[in-house]
Parts: structure tokens; sequence; C-alpha cells
């Protein structure tokens, strides 16, 4: 499986965990676009960063070539993947402290 693969069946999962699963529905909330504006820029510039001083490489057999801040953009799609995987689970657990 290419990195891309993996990228998108992560944010497959994630929407369908916080959608569907869990039932967090961050994806339709105002607070969450706003947050990960902010951690996307920070995303953006330590990708950009890594990648441009070759700390960080990427065979172009598993990416699709597209590239953001000198970024793979596989790399938006699993960040995207991480924090709304992570925001779901904190509220849901969160929420089951509360019972």
């Amino acid at each position: 499986m290419t990195y891309t693969q993996l990228a998108i069946t992560g944010v497959a999962i994630a929407v369908a965990f916080d959608l569907y699963l869990f039932n967090t529905q961050l994806l339709k909330r105002r607070v969450f676009w706003t947050s990960y504006a902010i951690i996307v820029s920070f995303q953006l510039l330590t990708n950009w960063w890594l990648t441009s001083r070759n700390i960080v490489m990427y065979s172009p057999d598993v990416i699709i070539g597209v590239r953001i801040a000198s970024a793979p953009i596989e790399d938006l799609l699993f960040g995207f993947a991480l924090v709304l995987g992570v925001l779901s689970n904190w509220i849901r657990l969160g929420a089951l402290d509360k019972r």
C-alpha cells in the first residue's frame, strides 16, 4: 500500500469515527476548523523545514507528487486524519468520564 493510499484510508476512517462511530460531529463545528487552521499552518512550516533540507525524503513511487510547502500532499491528509482522530477520541473519552 502506498503512502497516498494509507493517507486517504486514514482520512476516511477518521471521518467515519467522527461522524458515525463516536458521533462527536467535530467536522460540523466551526471551532474544529479554526483549531485545524492553526495546526495546519504549523504543520506546513514544519514539513517545509524537514523536506526542504532533505531531513525527510519521500520516494516518488509512493506519493502522487503534489507538494505544498515542499512536503507531499499526503502529509496534509495524514496530519488531518491524526488531528481529527485524536480530538474525536478525546471528546469521546471525556464524555465517558462524565457518566
